[in-house]
């Protein structure tokens, strides 16, 4: 029985994706087969299987997989002949450099590669499903896909989700590139200062809460505050802008951080160790021996 027929020229070659079709149902214990002819130039693979094999569930498991294949064609697609031409119109601060920076990023969500499930990437994930589920509608319909006409009549609709990606992953690479941009002037900053105190330890309870203590154990965090406006601190300022506010005023020889396990802001411990470098020490009291760890730079 038919499955699928998926026809194809040399340009979009999915021959081995196919057969990656068939020996991951065969791990599956489902076994179909595959026939290969050409017509007119054109490669054309008929998915079949016997009829007592045959049921909603494998037909829609060839369904999900070879929409996947025509996903993955169409982002190929995409990258070749409109990545560039999207960025230059849309993206005409960023130079080349940056341009192909960015291509790899998108690149790499598009193809889901080395995802991690925080907000930014469920966000494209949910966008790339969509994607997926529409390629997914389009082959329940005949179940006899032309890569070719595919690509020039549904090419559009897929772009345009593509692009909400780029624009995600470019909204991204902006803030980072800023965040950078804003460290390696900090550390500039510090590094040309002159230290006004020796050390400060940075405890966390176990709440997130923190206690800020110099070199002789006296609370400083009121120290910290005392050139911020009352009205800007109310307003503008949280605890972890305060204190890193604080360190770059007072540039200490010494940054020690207990317990940053219990820090519920990454950041902030990620922004003292980008712009103190080696400087900062991690200890931690819950160990059976209190250990002190330097942070090391290459």
């Amino acid at each position: 029985m038919l499955l699928i027929k998926l026809a194809y020229d040399e340009q979009h070659d999915i021959s081995q994706d196919i057969q990656q079709i068939r020996l991951f149902l065969k791990e599956k214990g489902i076994i179909v087969g595959i026939c290969e002819s050409i017509e007119n130039g054109i490669s054309i693979d008929r998915i079949v299987c016997d009829d007592d094999v045959y049921d909603e569930k494998l037909q829609s498991l060839i369904d999900l997989y070879c929409s996947n294949i025509l996903y993955r064609v169409s982002i190929k697609e995409y990258k070749q002949k409109e990545f560039f031409e999207y960025m230059t119109e849309n993206y005409f601060c960023l130079s080349s450099d940056e341009i192909i920076e960015v291509e790899y990023k998108c690149m790499k969500v598009l193809l889901s590669e080395n995802i991690l499930f925080d907000e930014y990437n469920i966000y494209c994930l949910n966008i790339i499903n969509e994607i997926v589920e529409k390629i997914k509608e389009c082959i329940k319909e005949v179940h006899q896909i032309n890569i070719e006409g595919f690509i020039r009549f549904r090419m559009k609709d897929i772009a345009s989700k593509i692009e909400m990606i780029i624009d995600k992953v470019v909204e991204s690479y902006m803030i980072e590139k800023e965040y950078n941009e804003f460290i390696k002037l900090l550390k500039y900053f510090v590094n040309i200062q002159d230290s006004k105190i020796e050390s400060v330890e940075i405890i966390l309870n176990d709440n997130g809460e923190y206690k800020i203590l110099d070199e002789n154990g006296n609370d400083i965090f009121l120290n910290f505050t005392q050139d911020l406006s009352d009205l800007s601190f109310r307003a503008n300022t949280n605890v972890e802008d305060v204190i890193i506010s604080g360190l770059i005023t007072n540039c200490p020889r010494r940054i020690l951080i207990t317990n940053k396990e219990n820090c519920k802001n990454k950041e902030f411990v990620d922004t003292i160790v980008n712009v103190f470098g080696e400087r900062v020490e991690f200890k931690n009291e819950k160990k059976s021996h209190i250990s002190v760890d330097k942070v090391k730079t290459t």
